[in-house]
């Protein structure tokens, strides 16, 4: 049986490779509005982070995703984006990996 590739993305925070799968996708349009990419098919500048509430709040401690996406990112989008890792994580842990998003 042949193994399928497992499509690996670089997280902002750690610059490590890690399975698409293991992160949330973070975009920004051409009016430069961000916003969570929950589908991971939404058009614009993309950026990675891993599905770790430590990972998102040391974006929002040093302001990453403002240098990976050229824009500034308010606090406010730190905190939704940290709700919405942590119910994530939360779903993973309930229904397996395979569930995620």
């Amino acid at each position: 049986m042949k193994q399928r590739k497992i499509p690996m993305r670089k997280d902002v925070v750690s610059n490590e490779m890690k399975p698409k799968k293991e992160m949330v996708r973070i975009v920004r349009d051409k009016e430069g509005v961000v916003t969570i990419d929950s589908t991971g098919k939404k058009s614009g500048r993309g950026a990675y982070i891993s599905l770790e509430p430590a990972a998102v709040e040391a974006a929002g401690n040093k302001h990453i995703l403002d240098k990976a996406l050229n824009v500034a990112v308010t606090d406010d989008f730190y905190a939704e984006l940290l709700a919405y890792v942590k119910h994530q994580k939360a779903r993973q842990e309930l229904f397996g990996t395979k569930d995620a998003k």
